[in-house]
């Protein structure tokens, strides 16, 4: 590769000295797993994001499928969600037996259209999961109404989010309950992770023994007399979710660089959207009043995009790891044996043809984001009409 040192994904981790001595200290502890860091980084996520609770869990897919399990979504049920986002955020309902029902979403801010979203309502209706799609918080308070008015459980899927603003305050309090994740490419990494923050008690109690087999070791909980001071017991169908006190220790680092991390991502995004401000060639992401986005992505719409598979080429061929973000969930041939088709969500359908992202990460070098730049118009503009 010419001209640059390193490969540009469109997002990456930042792991400093202090992060990996954090995590050897865990290593030269007597607990490398179900010891106090746990505990230390739920407690400090909780914290951070306002919320009375939080679990985490082994993914962001297990946080869901734990949130889906506390809100007691199950066979015969149905759920509504986007299909602008990564296929885990239905599959998590799917494995509970629910059906998701797909609302398309806006055009500008590619999140679920709350608009939309009373005329796909039935009786079979659970919950609504509404995507902070690239870190850009929904519109949570006319989604939440909606929840309310129909008596639905809403779930924020903030696995982009975490740092977002919504009206002036951090998302994670918002919904009944919200799920962040720790993938490499977020906002902060434990390697994989995840974490469901609530402020209902009952959902707390239900995300913990889920996480854990469904077992208990609670004796005010249990339900048959106990044998003695080893007795526990398994009162559901959990997993092992378990997130490790390696990984607790690498993320408690990462939440206190978090504002950094934060800074420097608006800071390149602001860079983009000034220097690309008079560009006809793609449309910019947008920002609206009532949003602050924590800018996990930043998501570029090509206007004539007969030749994105070959911009797709040749920006990698160069160095920049573009990526696209969404396929349509049901445009998945798993959901189509499902009986989903194409055009549910015409919306949702145009936005995947016109996205690529680009890259948008701390650590970004000045020399970097000017490379970027200049090949994406160059590149754009060679395969533009």
């Amino acid at each position: 590769m010419s001209k640059l040192n390193r490969l540009l994904p469109y997002s990456r981790q930042l792991i400093e000295e202090d992060d990996i001595e954090e995590v050897v200290k865990v290593l030269r502890s007597d607990f490398i797993t179900q010891g106090p860091m746990v505990e230390r980084f739920e407690k400090a996520l909780a914290k951070y994001v306002g919320a009375k609770y939080c679990v985490v869990f082994s993914s962001g897919t297990a946080a869901l499928h734990g949130a889906y399990f506390a809100a007691g979504l199950a066979h015969g049920d149905e759920f509504i969600t986007t299909p602008n986002t990564f296929a885990a955020t239905s599959n998590a309902g799917l494995y509970l037996g629910a059906r998701p029902i797909f609302v398309d979403i806006e055009s500008d801010t590619g999140n679920i259209d709350p608009n939309l979203i009373e005329q796909k309502i039935t009786p079979k209706t659970k919950l609504v999961t509404a995507v902070d799609y690239s870190g850009h918080p929904a519109d949570i308070d006319a989604i939440r109404d909606i929840a309310k008015d129909h008596d639905l459980i809403f779930i924020e899927d903030a696995a982009h989010a975490l740092g977002a603003e919504y009206k002036g305050k951090k998302v994670g309090s918002f919904a009944d309950m919200t799920i962040f994740s720790f993938h490499p490419v977020k906002i902060i990494t434990t390697g994989e992770g995840g974490a469901v923050c609530t402020n209902n008690e009952k959902f707390y109690e239900k995300l913990v023994i889920f996480r854990q087999h469904g077992i208990t070791k609670d004796s005010g909980k249990f339900l048959n007399p106990p044998d003695g001071d080893w007795y526990y017991e398994m009162q559901e169908l959990g997993y092992n979710y378990r997130l490790t006190d390696i990984q607790c220790a690498l993320g408690l680092s990462q939440l206190k660089k978090i504002d950094r991390f934060l800074k420097e991502r608006r800071k390149i995004a602001k860079r983009y959207m000034d220097d690309f401000v008079d560009v006809k060639l793609f449309e910019l992401p947008v920002e609206k009043e009532y949003a602050k986005s924590s800018w996990h992505l930043f998501p570029i719409k090509l206007r004539d995009y007969s030749k994105k598979a070959e911009i797709f080429r040749e920006l990698r061929e160069n160095g920049i790891l573009v990526q696209v973000h969404y396929i349509p969930v049901y445009w998945h041939p798993y959901y189509q044996r499902l009986g989903y088709s194409k055009g549910l969500c015409p919306k949702a359908e145009e936005f995947y043809k016109k996205e690529l992202s680009i890259p948008v990460f701390p650590g970004l070098s000045e020399e970097e984001i000017a490379y970027i730049e200049d090949t994406l118009l160059k590149v754009v503009q060679k395969y533009s009409r």
